[in-house]
């Protein structure tokens, strides 16, 4: 059995995920192609994960970006919510598609494509999703479903956004 561990303490939160589960191609991207079967801080490792896509995807124009960061959520949301529906676990720590489209929101339009802002932006977006300040946290409390296990991290992922763009205008003072 694969065990995967949850934010919370809940022994239903560390439910084991059957390895015949990850067969579903629906189940191995809510899990971040298996970035999120980490026992350590699968949300970290989730976050990690997501940055090769970003590199494919920080090459397109802004608006085509936007549009596959919509659709990743849209996608997500389902994606999410079967998981957790599965699992029967609501925000399984192991689901970390959220952790993905949380980054990517991140880092819309920073101004260089360098490790420095990927770095930035994967420390800020960390933060603000561990930290969940307000409404990151009612969010992640009072909604949920797949809807729910998303938006708290696009939530965090606009806090770490308008943090990346303060501190690239900072620098250009």
């Amino acid at each position: 059995m694969i065990y995967l561990t949850h934010r919370g303490t809940s022994i239903l939160a560390n439910k084991p995920i059957p390895p015949s589960l990850l067969l579903d191609p629906r189940h191995l991207f809510s899990v971040g192609f298996g970035s999120g079967l980490s026992p350590f801080a699968p949300g970290t490792m989730g976050t990690l994960a997501a940055i090769p896509p970003y590199l494919l995807l920080a090459q397109f124009e802004l608006l085509h970006y936007i549009v596959v960061l919509i659709a990743g959520f849209v996608v997500g949301v389902y994606l999410c919510g079967f998981t957790s529906r599965a699992l029967g676990v609501h925000d399984h720590g192991g689901i970390v598609w959220d952790e993905f489209i949380g980054f990517w929101v991140t880092m819309i339009a920073v101004p260089s494509l360098n490790w420095q802002w990927i770095f930035a932006g994967f420390l800020l977006f960390r933060f603000f999703d561990i930290v969940k300040p307000w409404p990151v946290k009612l969010a992640d409390k009072r909604i949920s479903g797949g809807f729910g296990i998303m938006v708290d991290d696009v939530l965090a992922g606009i806090y770490a956004l308008g943090c990346m763009h303060l501190l690239d205008w900072l620098l250009a003072v």
